[in-house]
């Protein structure tokens, strides 16, 4: 059994810099995320409900649809109060929305160049159609991932 220690968080951007003891495993580079287009083809690996599926890494493909704040869409206009909006204006940031499904277990899964291996971008979300239970059983194909940059950013943090 391999001691895992936490040495940085972003907690803006979902993202935690973790260490693990023992042999060095082989690190992945990374490309700088403002160099993805949307319509680009990627992947992301990792192991999606793994009690269900086994432990076993499994790779789906993904396209960019969208580079778009995070943001949740008001169902309205009346629910955009002043209050909503400094909000959106202030702290939102770019993620890659993905035509891809991701299920609980592919959080935290690199997105990467199928041709480099370079990573892009870290799975953070999906969007979820009614309960959360569906996320299974009716998936809505839609997944998020954080750019790259925000992890650059987080090394770059923990290295000072």
């Amino acid at each position: 059994m391999r001691k895992l220690s936490r040495i940085a968080v972003d907690a803006e951007h979902d993202l935690a810099l973790l260490k693990l003891d023992g042999p060095a495993l082989r690190p992945l580079k990374l490309r700088d995320s403002s160099s993805v287009a949307e319509g680009e083809s990627l992947l992301f690996t990792g192991f999606p409900i793994g009690g269900v599926l086994g432990l076993f890494p499994a790779t789906h493909r993904a396209m960019v649809s969208a580079i778009a704040p995070v943001a949740l869409p008001a169902a309205t206009g009346r629910q955009l109060d002043p209050k909503v909006i400094r909000r959106l204006r202030g702290s939102v940031f770019s993620v890659f929305q993905l035509d891809a499904t991701a299920y609980p277990g592919n959080s935290g899964s690199p997105l990467y160049d199928p041709v480099t291996g370079e990573v892009v971008g870290i799975l953070n979300m999906v969007f979820v159609k009614g309960t959360k239970e569906s996320a299974l059983t009716q998936p809505s194909g839609i997944s998020y991932a954080i750019p790259s940059a925000f992890l650059s950013e987080l090394l770059g943090r923990a290295q000072r």
